[in-house]
């Protein structure tokens, strides 16, 4: 095996089980994978410079071909379900050693890296991919370390990715071809038949989600997170489609980081490197920071160029509605370095209400809060997904269920006790519909939205006069800067009050229904800020 790159002088393949490769680069810079891409034929540049690349068969996580290692470590701390599915250890030793034979003879390509922005928690890592432009990707969103820190590196857990190995299900105990397995007791990530770049991504953070909880006493987040001139901190969680990136960018705040997130006792850390923005619809004038973001050493996923150009066709979805964009968090302007904070002033639960019932801010009380991080609640809207005719309700615990290993009333007390600890603010934002639901009322205009972050952030509501919400209990403000009074209740935006009752007891029922599954974990604080259900369900 020859060996290329910068790499520490002791480290070895052979203790990974790979063995007899062809040629090991290792560490190579981003130009550098940048040529290798387009040299073998799996990439071209845009007229910006960035890598534009083809995921192939998988243009997004495949979530029911995603797994986790049962054992005597995770036998009884893992949240056993759909997402988080178990796979027996001897399978997992049986298919790792089919991948390395696999990788024999052909040529891999080593990235160092680390999770973690806050050295305290710093998570050392190694990604072997059988592509150069998944090494990229992993320079890209996780954090680089010094030339001097990669000829010493020696990580804590290894990343196996090989796209092009299909496992055969019966054999091998997958669903499918395609496969991304954790493996906690051997800090091994492998992942097979799928090019999708945010296994990667995810499966770190999965890790994270899993380990820093229990060992570290650190909440892990899917969020994002800025931070004000005077060092407070920020933080946005929300689902697809409710505004969280383009809220958290805000040219009077610098960037922490724009999805993944620890807080420990000192304050507020990304743990990545790098932004992995969709691409969708993108605009200059919608968001200037992503698009201007997407230059020499961004990669974009899955895009059409406009007819005879290499210009990007933002608005194509012709290969898939995921459209991504990776790039180093140095991309955005006002990026903080290092990428981390002070303790949190103010939390955001972003949602888009298409039910257009719930109030346009609300102020949260500790159950309050852990109620609705565990729900994790938004609705999609015709047009956002093929089949969709009418509003949906979506939860998703934390708002990343996908990434939970933990049961999600862990990661809710735990957000609750530093409520309490630093005395946060917890507001729910509506960013979806007024004056009705989908399809009569009216979208909440998104300089309303801005206001009333924007006077959240600056205690501007913390003298005002406020009103309960009947269904749900919540706290809205009678009035707000730069905001008109009658917005800020839903019921008085609505013509048919009848209509607004009758819909807003609809949504409670989906709320209490989705959190039927979480009954028997959840303490009494949290059960009592359940919405109230007068109707018959």
């Amino acid at each position: 095996m020859k060996n290329v790159g910068l790499k520490n002088p002791s480290a070895d393949l052979s203790t990974l089980g790979l063995k007899n490769l062809g040629t090991a680069y290792w560490n190579l810079t981003p130009a550098e994978l940048t040529e290798h891409t387009i040299a073998i034929n799996e990439g071209v540049l845009s007229d910006t410079g960035a890598l534009v690349i083809k995921t192939g068969e998988f243009t997004g996580r495949s979530p029911q071909d995603r797994f986790v290692v049962k054992d005597e470590l995770t036998a009884n701390t893992v949240d056993w379900n759909d997402i988080n599915m178990p796979f027996d250890s001897d399978k997992f030793d049986a298919l790792y050693n089919k991948v390395t034979a696999y990788l024999e003879g052909k040529d891999v390509y080593v990235r160092d890296a680390y999770a973690c922005a806050d050295d305290n928690y710093r998570l050392n890592l190694r990604l072997v991919a059988q592509k150069p432009w998944s090494a990229m990707f992993a320079n890209n969103m996780f954090l680089r370390p010094s030339k001097q820190e990669l000829e010493n590196a020696q990580p804590e857990w290894n990343i196996v990715c090989a796209p092009e190995f299909m496992a055969n299900a019966e054999v091998d105990g997958t669903r499918q071809h395609n496969f991304a397995i954790i493996n906690f007791t051997k800090k091994v990530i492998l992942i097979g038949g799928t090019g999708y770049t945010g296994e990667i991504k995810k499966g770190i953070f999965s890790v994270l989600n899993y380990v820093l909880p229990q060992n570290r006493n650190v909440l892990s987040m899917h969020c994002s997170a800025n931070v004000g001139e005077k060092g407070d901190a920020a933080i946005f969680f929300g689902l697809s489609g409710t505004g969280k990136t383009t809220l958290s960018a805000d040219p009077n705040r610098g960037l922490i980081g724009d999805d993944e997130h620890g807080w420990s006792d000192e304050g507020v850390f990304n743990f990545e490197g790098g932004c992995y923005a969709k691409t969708i619809n993108l605009s200059e004038k919608g968001e200037p920071e992503i698009y201007h973001a997407i230059k020499f050493g961004a990669i974009l996923e899955n895009i059409k160029f406009h007819e005879g150009t290499r210009t990007p066709d933002y608005d194509s979805d012709e290969i898939t509605q995921n459209t991504r964009v990776s790039y180093p968090i140095h991309h955005i302007d006002n990026a903080l370095k290092p990428s981390k904070g002070g303790l949190p002033k103010n939390i955001f639960f972003l949602t888009c209400d298409a039910f257009g019932v719930l109030p346009p801010i609300s102020k949260l009380t500790p159950g309050q809060a852990m109620y609705h991080f565990i729900s994790g609640y938004t609705a999609k809207v015709a047009g956002t997904e093929a089949g969709i005719t009418e509003p949906k309700t979506v939860f998703s615990a934390c708002f990343g269920a996908p990434f939970l290993p933990l049961h999600p009333t862990k990661y809710a007390e735990m957000l609750g006790e530093r409520m309490r600890a630093h005395e946060v603010n917890v507001w729910l934002i509506n960013t979806g519909w007024s004056g009705g639901s989908y399809g009569v009322g009216n979208r909440m205009k998104l300089r309303y939205t801005r206001a009333m972050i924007t006077a959240a952030l600056n205690g501007e509501l913390d003298a005002v006069e406020y009103q309960n919400q009947a269904t749900f209990g919540l706290s809205m403000p009678t009035t707000c800067p730069n905001v008109p009074d009658e917005v800020l209740n839903p019921r008085n935006t609505w013509a048919n009050k009848e209509a607004f009752d009758a819909k807003a007891q609809q949504l409670a029922v989906a709320f209490v229904s989705n959190f039927e599954q979480y009954k028997s974990e959840a303490n009494e604080e949290i059960m009592a800020a359940a919405p109230e259900v007068t109707v018959a369900t």
